[in-house]
């Protein structure tokens, strides 16, 4: 399995501190305070991640600094060699060397590189994620930060006045509705889990809470705004559910639910309708050469697979698409005058860059990451979630790029699949909590 090569790798051979961790002194970072104060970070970056850039940024780095001194250099190093390490730093490893072939200016290339740079945190946070066991308090924190976020959409939906900043959608009170889709689908769907298990033990005014949260969280999303990615993939993560977890019985009780809950959503959300009536609309802007959201997909994925056929092997180079939109951009009008760095579709923006290779790499670390997940408790549920998430939206965001997606991604399969690991090292039951 994955995770018994992970724990051979790293458990193999005596470990030692460096001098890097000797030259503070070991009871300061072997103290709990420490220890907690560095996983609060990972906390309050989970909490921050739905509100702000520089704030996630900054919490990120304080924990950067604080976790390096306490790490075991030897015991990290061996276990880089587990696929679900190996292979986000194999796709940084290609997209640094891919700044090389690239025909645009070094500014560029870095810049293409920056949304590639968080990925290297994967292994970080896999490893302290294995001892720590405040895992639960990274999920608390991030569905507590998108339940206050979910509430203050319904307030702006009434009053924008009260947004934090000048959205361009009605019901987002900061950021922007596709990123606030992702959450509030990734909370409700992360809640599944918790709330089968209290069912089960009877915990019924705990699973009328997490209900009440998963209810606030979908409704929210189907009366208020939702990206119509959504409507993707949470019916997959729903399908999911229902096979990894439920009898056959339950299982056809909650899709039986499910089908009849989206005819009441469909005849009672003039908004939902509309979003998706508005998909067609803006098809037929694609042959009238009119911006519009569908067309300009169209368009960017027309154009991309042109530019792939140019460079199969290794692509364009790190940070290339932009340069090559502006190229074909020339002499063309409307829609496809535009110039764009991001073709919304992960695999085009992957192809583009570094060509079948960065693919077959995108690809792999995704099938790792998801193998990683197979158990069935809490923990592998929320991260398989994240992953398949991830994936779904994927087909119409380049969504491993983009900063709040691919932090929800980072984050997701670090800290749960460092719980997932964790619990085979230590042989715990599959049910250890998140």
């Amino acid at each position: 399995m994955l995770q018994e090569t992970y724990l051979m790798q790293t458990e193999a051979g005596p470990s030692r501190q460096t001098a890097a961790s000797c030259s503070v002194s070991p009871s300061l970072l072997e103290a709990p305070a420490y220890l907690r104060l560095a996983d609060m970070m990972v906390v309050l970056t989970a909490a921050a991640l739905p509100w702000s850039t520089s704030a996630t940024a900054i919490f990120m780095t304080a924990w950067l600094i604080l976790i390096v001194p306490t790490i075991d250099w030897d015991e990290l190093v061996r276990g880089l060699a587990a696929p679900a390490c190996a292979l986000p730093l194999a796709f940084f490893a290609l997209a640094d060397l891919g700044v090389l072939w690239s025909g645009g200016t070094w500014e560029s290339g870095l810049h293409g590189l920056n949304p590639v740079s968080k990925l290297l945190l994967i292994p970080l946070l896999l490893y302290h994620f294995r001892r720590s066991e405040r895992a639960s308090w990274v999920l608390a924190g991030f569905v507590g930060s998108c339940t206050v976020l979910m509430m203050l959409s319904w307030i702006v939906l009434i009053a924008p006045s009260w947004k934090i900043t000048a959205t361009a959608s009605n019901g987002v009170p900061v950021k922007n509705y596709i990123d606030q889709s992702q959450e509030f689908a990734l909370c409700a769907f992360a809640l599944a889990a918790p709330l089968l298990a209290a069912w089960t033990r009877r915990s019924l005014l705990a699973a009328a809470g997490l209900l009440a949260l998963i209810a606030g969280f979908v409704a929210n999303m189907l009366f208020v705004v939702s990206a119509r990615t959504a409507l993707i993939y949470m019916p997959v993560l729903l399908v999911l559910f229902v096979l990894r977890h439920l009898e056959r019985r339950a299982a056809l009780a909650v899709m039986a639910g499910a089908l009849v809950a989206a005819g009441l959503v469909w005849t009672t959300s003039p908004y939902l309708r509309q979003r998706v009536a508005d998909i067609a609309v803006e098809y037929r802007a694609f042959d009238a050469n009119v911006p519009a959201s569908t067309a300009q997909r169209l368009t960017y994925w027309q154009k991309s697979i042109r530019f792939i056929a140019e460079a199969p092997l290794l692509g364009h180079g790190t940070g290339s698409i932009r340069q090559l939109f502006e190229a074909d951009s020339v002499g063309q009008t409307g829609l496809r005058a535009e110039i764009v760095s991001n073709p919304h579709n992960q695999t085009l923006s992957v192809a583009i860059q570094w060509g079948i290779v960065g693919v077959l790499v995108l690809y792999a670390m995704w099938s790792i990451h998801l193998r990683l997940f197979l158990a069935r408790n809490t923990a592998a549920w929320i991260g398989l979630a994240v992953v398949v998430q991830n994936i779904v939206s994927s087909l119409l965001n380049s969504h491993l790029f983009d900063f709040g997606p691919g932090w929800i991604y980072v984050l997701g399969v670090g800290v749960a699949g460092g719980v997932v690991l964790g619990g085979e090292r230590r042989s715990e039951p599959p049910e250890r909590p998140l």
